[in-house]
């Protein structure tokens, strides 16, 4: 097809830089301390949003079935079928048999382009609700001001033109990186040759992968997996239901807590994925 590498290219790196960004936005989120009280349900759905988001991009990620992607969705599969009891019967559903093959890219297909955007849509609408309802988040520095000094902008047109000139500016540096760094497709996928070197899960999965291959060099057996599961879990958890925990102004100890927390995820976020780069080259 003319152009079908442009547009598979500003598709590749637009997924990209959309979980980029949601994964920025929720970090400043948490450390504004913008899920307080009235907006728990915003940082609810929008960890919501982040799911989905994530799972568009396994999904999708298979779609080519080139080499790459098909060793790294068998790859990528390991993590939830890892989970105690129900893990193999949730790989069994998501390859639809024993091994990823065509079954799985209609499945992955459907639920790409079928399933997730019919839950993600109505999600979102309710998500920029929220922020419409509950304004943004007053920024640190200026809350200690009263409120006729803090600093505010008119939605139109103030903030209306310089949404529209980050709207450009994001626009532009999506068309010059598919030009200028295209997205090429790989060797098609073939189940006979065994896996080349390198393969590894996509980045924003790397972290709990590399998380599973250091406990199971630690524990033996699938106990080190069974640890990595639950300890990754277990901080989700933990993330989903801050509000409900840091209810206190800046100066209290929960809300200091929550701030190591924070800085304590970003560093395990960061140090597990580079690591996990690193010993795959």
């Amino acid at each position: 097809m003319h152009f079908g590498w442009l547009i598979r290219s500003a598709h590749s790196w637009s997924a990209n830089l959309m979980i980029f960004s949601i994964l920025v936005h929720m970090f400043s989120v948490y450390f504004m301390k913008a899920y307080r009280k009235p907006r728990e349900f915003g940082w609810l759905s929008g960890m919501a949003l982040l799911g989905i988001a994530s799972v568009f991009g396994f999904s999708g990620y298979l779609l080519p079935m080139d080499e790459l992607s098909y060793f790294a969705t068998k790859v990528g599969l390991q993590i939830p079928a890892a989970i105690p009891w129900i893990g193999p019967v949730i790989g069994n559903m998501l390859r639809g048999g024993l091994e990823v093959n065509e079954f799985t890219v209609q499945r992955f297909f459907a639920l790409h382009v079928v399933v997730l955007p019919a839950v993600f849509v109505p999600l979102l609408a309710f998500h920029l609700w929220l922020v419409q309802r509950h304004g943004n988040a007053i920024p640190p520095s200026e809350r200690t001001k009263p409120a006729a000094e803090r600093k505010s902008m008119p939605f139109f047109p103030n903030f209306f033109r310089k949404d529209l000139a980050m709207w450009l500016i994001s626009l532009n540096v999506l068309a010059l990186l598919a030009s200028v760094f295209p997205w090429s497709l790989g060797k098609p996928a073939d189940i006979l040759v065994p896996a080349p070197l390198g393969i590894h899960p996509e980045w924003y999965f790397m972290s709990p992968f590399e998380m599973l291959k250091l406990l199971g060099s630690i524990l033996p057996g699938e106990a080190g997996e069974i640890a990595g599961i639950l300890i990754f879990t277990l901080g989700i958890v933990l993330w989903i239901l801050i509000p409900f925990y840091d209810m206190n102004s800046d100066t209290g100890r929960r809300g200091r807590a929550a701030h190591y927390f924070g800085l304590l995820a970003v560093f395990a976020l960061l140090a597990t994925t580079a690591l996990g780069y690193w010993t795959v080259r």
